[in-house]
């Protein structure tokens, strides 16, 4: 199974592609997505993130899409907006290629990673090194998100509660 972890942006986009062949897990390739300068037009900025990821998910065929859940504070509401954007065009590339997409919140991601939900950049960036044996830290921070939204997502799928209730359901 091949599993696509995005971290999406309207200027970089990290993306981590892994492979999962019973319980061993591998990268298979992880890169960013650069868009335009913040100075280009937003329409021409999610046009070009929506074709890259159209073209990664056209090159790895991924069987899932994991995706970080929109996070936002009160006091920077247009940067969440700015960022549903960045997401609804990773969500139609997916949904072209008729690809499930997956959404978590950055605390689980980070706990199914490192075991705590508040981890820094570079404990996660570590322990994506270690998970997936890597010479040296996933570069830049945005691939190792990527990556571990990823692994995040693959955790969900292979505990047996989720297991349990995918078996369950109609």
């Amino acid at each position: 199974m091949r599993i696509v972890g995005i971290d999406p942006g309207l200027t970089i986009t990290g993306y981590g592609v892994i492979e999962v062949l019973g319980q061993e897990v591998t990268l298979v390739e992880g890169g960013v997505i650069r868009a335009s300068s913040p100075e280009t037009p937003l329409e021409m900025r999610l046009s070009s993130l929506f074709d890259g990821v159209a073209e990664i998910l056209e090159q790895f065929q991924p069987e899932a899409l994991a995706l970080e859940e929109l996070y936002s504070h009160y006091e920077h509401p247009v940067t969440a907006i700015l960022m549903g954007h960045a997401r609804g065009v990773i969500c139609l590339a997916a949904a072209k290629k008729g690809i499930p997409v997956s959404n978590y919140a950055s605390t689980q991601i980070k706990l199914a990673t490192t075991g705590n939900g508040r981890a820094s950049k570079e404990q996660v960036q570590r322990a994506i090194q270690a998970r997936l044996q890597l010479r040296e830290i996933p570069q830049p921070s945005d691939v190792a998100d990527a990556l571990a939204i990823a692994l995040c997502h693959y955790s969900v799928i292979s505990s047996p509660i989720w297991t349990a209730t995918k078996a369950t359901k109609p």
